[in-house]
């Protein structure tokens, strides 16, 4: 097969070794039982779902926006670094995004579903950006202003302010397993809730966040504690859950075998009859938590590095061929020049575009 890309490189060789691999491999658990992206999407999901017109009405324009409108997949700009890390380490790579207007530029331009970043951002161009392309506005972060550093996502904006500037949807984060996790639970419900009243959709950030789950890996990126999270932001009835590419599995076993104490439950069966090591059995894991796909999962494109292209496309490759929604991608985008973060947008959304890339 050759599928290629708007850049001279196709899929294959942006995959190197792992080209045949990724492309070919059979899953595990079959996607018969999958809710699989496609045009009709919010035809087929939500409208035998609790959604009121309003909100089949948003979900149906983040769907219908940009090179993958009408697809049933999303691709997505979020920019809230500038709080969540520093302004300073997230934009001197390129200071141009300091200016919100650029940001937003960004998102256009790529041919984005949406943007996704925080009141100020899209508050301060509200009236020149809000009915041409999607907002999602993010309503709870973490800042490490606080001395000393402290991990815990807090409500920074209310829905009503994210009506009232626009938005078809509202963000949020939950540190799933962590102190603090049970409080944010409650915020966001509710939060979630207001939203649906007023017409617009949910995305929900399912990150993992204790200390313990770092032992001889890193268990944050398990499969097993990853799909619990998603399952978790389903039960509160997000539209979309954003979760970071899986990495290991295992995760229960290593926090109950490094502390000495009993931690959750899981069984057996996960690891031998729906999960592999393979890339794309352990995200297929995540999507089966998100009701089998019937909230789509969106992974992040990850921190900015050497290989941004390989790794997003290698992400998107994983994602779509396990029954995912599509790829959220930040750093790896505005922190490089304007049009090479177009160009990094565009070779995510062609492995989305192109019918060789199978759901496997």
């Amino acid at each position: 097969m050759t599928a290629t890309l708007s850049a001279p490189e196709t899929i294959e060789s942006w995959l190197g070794e792992e080209a045949e691999d990724l492309l070919t491999h059979k899953a595990k658990v079959s996607k018969d039982l999958l809710h699989l992206p496609g045009p009709d999407f919010v035809d087929r999901i939500f409208t035998i779902s609790d959604r009121s017109p309003q909100v089949l009405r948003s979900l149906q324009q983040l769907y219908s926006y940009g090179r993958l409108a009408n697809t049933g997949y999303l691709s997505i700009l979020p920019v809230d670094q500038g709080i969540e890390h520093s302004a300073g380490a997230s934009f001197a790579p390129n200071p141009i995004y300091f200016d919100p207007e650029n940001i937003v530029k960004l998102a256009i331009e790529a041919g984005c579903n949406a943007v996704a970043t925080t009141l100020g951002v899209l508050g301060s161009v509200s009236r020149k950006y809000a009915h041409k392309i999607p907002f999602i506005a993010k309503l709870n972060h973490n800042e490490l202003l606080t001395y000393p550093n402290q991990f815990d996502q807090v409500m920074f904006a209310s829905v009503e302010q994210a009506w009232n500037l626009g938005a078809v949807a509202v963000g949020a984060t939950i540190y799933f397993g962590s102190e603090q996790s049970t409080r944010q639970i409650q915020e966001v419900s509710q939060a979630f809730a207001r939203a649906h009243e007023l017409g617009m959709a949910t995305v929900l950030w399912c990150y993992l966040r204790n200390k313990a789950f770092k032992q001889d890996k890193d268990y944050h990126v398990s499969a097993d504690l990853t799909g619990q999270a998603n399952h978790l932001g389903v039960t509160i009835e997000a539209d979309i859950v954003k979760q970071k590419l899986p990495e290991n599995n295992h995760g229960y076993a290593a926090v109950a075998q490094a502390t000495g104490k009993s931690y959750g439950k899981t069984n057996d069966r996960i690891y031998t009859d729906l999960v592999t090591d393979h890339p794309i059995d352990l995200t297929r894991y995540q999507v089966l938590n998100s009701y089998c796909g019937r909230a789509g999962l969106i992974n992040s494109g990850g921190a900015s590095g050497k290989n941004d292209f390989a790794e997003a496309i290698r992400t998107a490759v994983i994602n779509k061929r396990a029954g995912g929604s599509g790829l959220i991608s930040g750093r790896k985008t505005f922190q490089r020049p304007f049009e090479d973060g177009i160009k990094l947008f565009h070779a995510i959304q062609d492995v989305y575009l192109s019918s060789e890339v199978t759901i496997a």
